[in-house]
C-alpha cells in the first residue's frame, strides 16, 4: 500500500451542532486529505478524489477544485458498507464484517498523497465511533457538542429531518421507553422531538466512546469553537498530532465565526421554551448548558 492510512481524522457530532464549520476549517490544513463531493456522484472511482487533493496544492488550479468542498458523501460510504448512511441504531465494533476490514482502509489510502497524508472525514448522526475503531485502531475521533435547545430549533428548520415523519420512521428507530413517555406527555410535540433527538444521539456516543482509547477521543463545545477558534484549533491539532501552520492559522482567524445560538430564544415561544428546557433539563446539565 504506498500511502497507509495512519491515524485518520473523524468529525463526529449530532448533526446542527457546528461540524460542518469546523470540518470545512479544518479541510485547509495543508496535511488533511478529504472526501470531496465527487464522490457523492462517483462512489466507485475514489482516484478522482485523489487528483482532487493533487490540484489542492497546485497553484491557480487549486482555485477551482476548493470549490467541490468537503462533505459527508454518504454515497462513498454505502457503496463500500452497505446500510451506513441510515442504520436504525448505532453502529458498533460487532457490525464490522472481515470484508469491510480489510477493504475500507485500501479504498481509504488512494486518496492520500505524499503531503496530504492524514484523512479528514466527518460523520454526524450515529457515533459510528466503535465500528470505524475496529477497522481503524488507531483513529483519532473529534466530538461536536452544542446547546441542545439550538440544534434542536436548528432541527427544525431543515426540510430533510425525518423527524417530521416520526418514529419510527426518522432513521433512529423505535424511542426508548423513556423517551417515549416524554414524547407522549408533551402531546407529541415535535420541539420535543428535536430534543430527545439530541439526547439519543449523546447516549449513544457515551454508550460508543467506552471503547475509544482517551487519547484517541476530544470534546470540543462548538460554543468555545466560536468564542477562541485558535486555541479550540491548536488544541485539536495538538491532539491530531498535525503540526501548526501559519496560512492555516491565517484561514482560522479570516473566517467568520458566530454561533447562532441566540436563535432557539427569539424563533420559539415561551411555552416551546419551557417544555424544551423540562425535557433537556438533565442533559443540558450534563454537558454544562444550565
Amino acid at each position: 500500500m504506498s500511502n497507509e492510512v495512519k491515524k485518520p481524522i473523524f468529525i463526529v457530532g449530532t448533526g446542527r451542532s457546528g461540524s460542518t464549520v469546523f470540518h470545512r476549517v479544518f479541510s485547509t490544513h495543508p496535511n488533511v486529505a478529504w472526501f470531496s463531493y465527487v464522490l457523492k456522484r462517483f462512489p466507485d472511482k475514489i482516484i478522482l478524489n485523489k487528483l482532487i487533493m493533487y490540484s489542492l496544492d497546485i497553484p491557480l488550479i487549486n482555485k477551482i477544485t476548493k470549490k467541490t468542498g468537503p462533505g459527508e458523501v454518504y454515497q462513498f460510504w454505502d457503496y463500500h458498507c452497505k446500510g451506513f448512511s441510515n442504520p436504525c441504531r448505532d453502529l458498533r465494533a460487532d457490525d464490522v464484517t472481515v470484508e469491510i476490514k480489510r477493504k475500507l482502509p485500501i479504498e481509504f489510502s488512494k486518496t492520500l498523497t505524499k503531503k496530504r497524508n492524514r484523512l479528514l472525514i466527518k460523520i454526524t448522526g450515529w457515533p459510528r465511533i466503535g465500528f470505524l475503531h475496529e477497522i481503524f485502531e488507531d483513529a483519532k475521533f473529534i466530538h461536536l457538542i452544542r446547546d441542545g435547545r439550538a440544534v434542536a430549533y436548528s432541527l427544525l428548520q431543515q426540510p430533510w429531518w425525518w423527524g417530521w415523519r416520526g418514529p419510527p420512521n426518522w432513521r433512529l428507530g423505535e424511542l426508548p421507553p423513556q423517551y417515549k413517555a416524554e414524547w407522549e406527555k408533551y402531546q407529541k410535540s415535535f420541539i420535543v422531538l428535536a430534543g430527545i433527538y439530541w439526547k439519543i444521539l449523546l447516549d449513544a456516543m457515551e454508550e460508543a466512546k467506552k471503547s475509544i482509547p482517551k487519547e484517541n477521543y476530544l470534546e470540543i463545545k462548538y460554543e468555545d469553537l466560536c468564542e477562541d477558534p485558535v486555541e479550540v484549533f491548536k488544541n485539536a491539532v495538538e491532539f491530531t498530532e498535525l503540526k501548526w501552520d501559519q496560512k492555516f492559522e491565517e484561514r482560522i482567524r479570516k473566517h467568520r465565526w458566530i454561533s447562532g445560538n441566540e436563535k432557539w430564544r427569539n424563533g420559539l415561544t415561551d411555552y416551546q421554551k419551557q417544555i424544551l428546557e423540562e425535557v433537556l433539563k438533565d442533559h443540558l446539565k450534563k454537558y454544562g448548558y444550565l
